[in-house]
């Protein structure tokens, strides 16, 4: 049995819905509260046990490529000015894991980002972590959850949870092979369809971010044509997959949040807030302000 140790960050979109910002930063380094997004998504990736990173990356983000690398000159500057708790800060964001990156050179969507790793991961299972879905755990991190379920089923593992009914046509929506119970946290697809319209998502279980695919999926998706949006779709490629192999889906548990989204990424931002010694009292005084005033 081959172990996960291998995870792909697609990070090549253009990041439209946080425009005018993001037309000069990546969305991925806009901070919660004063850490960027994508630090979150590779902390994740580390507690599970993964031991090389790969980012996919285009030519507008190497920012990114920055913030995970050695700064001397800032770390020289910091201890100068006395500030060694944070200049060993700095230099820990370098020592996180064995990032790597490559450039997705066409958007030609989430497959064809997931096709560029194809050398990198070679014949292992990997990881995939998407960045815009922040996971804060409650015992285990998703992705080690997945990652769990994998090597229980040795198969594609999709991580989900329930989302609003009204909110189905946002994601990639499963169908589970029979009722699933709440305390189920693995059940077999049948199915995947990509953000269906409301009326006819099969069920409310929706794919967030988090996979555990097998090495077979890149010849598919070297095959897989251009589905919705003219865009090779991961999706269709994993639905191809079914043809040989089970799906499994693991509910995994954790406060997810939606960054990609607006009111998402202030929440997020907020609750990480809130839950900081140095500013949760401020914050919490100044929410019960503001609640006070409206009333």
């Amino acid at each position: 049995m081959q172990r996960v140790r291998k995870a792909v960050i697609p990070a090549a979109g253009l990041g439209t819905r946080f425009l005018p910002a993001t037309k000069a930063m990546p969305k991925e380094m806009l901070p919660i509260v004063d850490t960027p997004t994508i630090h979150f998504i590779v902390e994740e990736a580390i507690k599970s046990g993964i031991d090389d990173i790969l980012i996919i990356t285009n030519s507008t983000k190497n920012s990114m490529e920055n913030y995970f690398d050695v700064n001397y000159e800032l770390e020289m500057r910091l201890k100068q000015a006395h500030k060694d708790a944070l200049a060993d800060e700095v230099h820990q964001i370098a020592s996180l894991a064995n990032v790597y990156y490559i450039r997705q050179k066409e958007p030609k969507g989430l497959g064809h980002a997931i096709l560029c790793a194809k050398s990198f991961i070679g014949d292992e299972p990997f990881a995939v972590l998407l960045g815009d879905d922040l996971v804060v755990p409650q015992d285990k991190p998703a992705l080690q959850q997945l990652i769990d379920a994998y090597n229980d089923k040795q198969t594609t593992i999709l991580g989900v949870q329930k989302v609003p009914h009204s909110e189905t046509n946002k994601y990639g929506i499963v169908s589970p092979s029979k009722e699933v119970r709440p305390q189920d946290t693995l059940f077999k697809v049948t199915d995947f369809v990509e953000k269906p319209p409301v009326e006819k998502a099969p069920s409310d279980y929706a794919v967030l971010g988090r996979y555990v695919l097998t090495p077979d999926l890149f010849e598919i998706l070297e095959h897989t044509q251009p589905g919705v949006g003219g865009e090779i779709q991961l999706t269709d490629a994993i639905r191809q997959t079914m043809k040989n192999h089970p799906l499994y889906a693991c509910n995994f548990t954790g406060e997810r949040y939606d960054i990609g989204d607006k009111f998402g990424y202030m929440k997020a931002s907020i609750d990480f807030a809130l839950k900081r010694s140095d500013l949760g009292p401020k914050v919490r005084d100044y929410i019960k302000k503001l609640a006070k005033d409206m009333q």
